[in-house]
């Protein structure tokens, strides 16, 4: 009976999990274009004010131009009646001044012209993106409903599958864990480079303009900010990169990436002191091993980070007798282990992948005195 129960258990596991999967998976890509439409349609908002606050400024220079333009005249045909009376210089500056200013005027009344031609684009295309996005949304809560009815109903399940249940409930939290970890990336990609690389485009657009209207000196200017906005680009990028899976992983292995890493949390978090210290032979261990071992302390930090409010964070690792330690202790707030803590998934994820990796999980932490996370992996290698 009991051999029974367990293969029921596994075969609902699969079931649920393959149904869950499925609409989830239906979500996060309705989701992903809600939100790559949502990104595209703020960024053409904000190019839409800047074309249209650059319509106004050539309107008002077009018209500035205009005038000048006609008191060129003026002065070429009062010029031209009284030919005999003016030296040739005088001639000569009157009729340059009034092609000079005719040109430019022509420069600045094509310029209006594509700048409007661009600002009816982007008005077409923000309606168009609009109604995307407003699909998007609607299916993303058709699809939530599903999900909530699959997930509520599976809870009136009895005794029988209560396993199988909160293993699903954690897995769904862990999606949408996920799934927030995404719309973070998206919208720090969008605020960060792609706001940067919008405005690398628009500043490439003038470049010709500026060398043309205002000579060779602007022209090097405009080039210099445009190399610092590219720059600044690419540091954002590898920045996000690296949070993501720092490279350094698999090539220089888990201790030098780990050290690498807290000295960028710390370098980008300020008041926060970071110290890392390893005890034992630097060695490389299983891809997979390092990899979980590398996320179980960027939890343990971000956790102090986020949630102890933490000024200090020490880091130990130390490989010995066939055994990795690790050590994680902050200066935080703490909490009492005794209390089960609602919506600590992130502790939950840890210890999971702890029993994963066959190993222990063990969390000291007392109220206002700091919490330590000590870690024992079996090396097997």
């Amino acid at each position: 009976m009991s051999a029974n129960k367990n293969l029921n258990v596994k075969e609902l596991d699969k079931i649920v999990e393959k149904m869950i999967d499925t609409v989830q998976h239906s979500k996060d890509e309705i989701f992903r274009i809600g939100e790559q439409s949502r990104q595209e349609y703020e960024w053409m908002v904000k190019e839409l004010a800047e074309v249209k606050a650059a319509i106004h400024r050539t309107i008002e220079e077009a018209d500035k131009l205009e005038v000048q333009t006609r008191r060129s005249r003026q002065r070429l045909s009062e010029v031209s009646r009284n030919f005999a009376s003016h030296s040739e210089n005088e001639i000569r500056e009157a009729y340059e001044k009034a092609h000079e200013l005719h040109m430019e005027l022509a420069m600045v009344r094509e310029r209006e012209k594509q700048l409007r031609l661009r600002r009816d684009e982007l008005e077409r295309r923000l309606i168009g993106l609009k109604e995307t996005i407003e699909r998007a949304d609607h299916l993303v809560g058709q699809v939530t409903v599903v999900l909530n009815y699959l997930t509520s109903d599976f809870r009136q399940v009895g005794e029988f599958i209560e396993g199988a249940r909160r293993k699903q409930e954690f897995g769904l939290k862990i999606i949408e864990a996920q799934e927030e970890e995404r719309k973070r990336l998206s919208r720090e990609i969008h605020d960060g480079p792609a706001q940067t690389l919008a405005h690398v485009i628009i500043r490439s657009d003038l470049m010709e303009k500026v060398l043309k209207d205002r000579g060779i000196e602007a022209a090097i200017s405009e080039i210099r900010d445009f190399k610092k906005m590219v720059r600044s680009a690419l540091y954002e990028v590898r920045r996000i990169i690296y949070d993501l899976r720092p490279m350094a992983l698999d090539d220089l292995g888990l201790v030098p990436t780990l050290r690498k890493y807290l000295q960028t949390v710390e370098d980008y978090s300020k008041g926060i002191d970071i110290s890392f210290v390893h005890i034992g032979k630097e060695m490389r261990l299983p891809p997979r091993l390092e990899v979980a071992v590398f996320r179980l302390v960027q939890e343990a930090v971000q956790n102090a980070l986020k949630h102890a409010e933490a000024t200090k964070i020490e880091v130990k690792t130390e490989m010995c007798s066939g055994q990795l330690l690790v050590m994680v202790k902050d200066d935080g707030k703490g909490f009492d282990t005794t209390v089960k803590k609602e919506n600590a998934f992130g502790l939950m994820g840890m210890k999971e992948r702890v029993d994963l990796l066959e190993g222990t999980l063990t969390i000291r932490s007392k109220i206002g005195a700091g919490t330590t996370i000590f870690i024992r992996i079996p090396l097997n290698i």
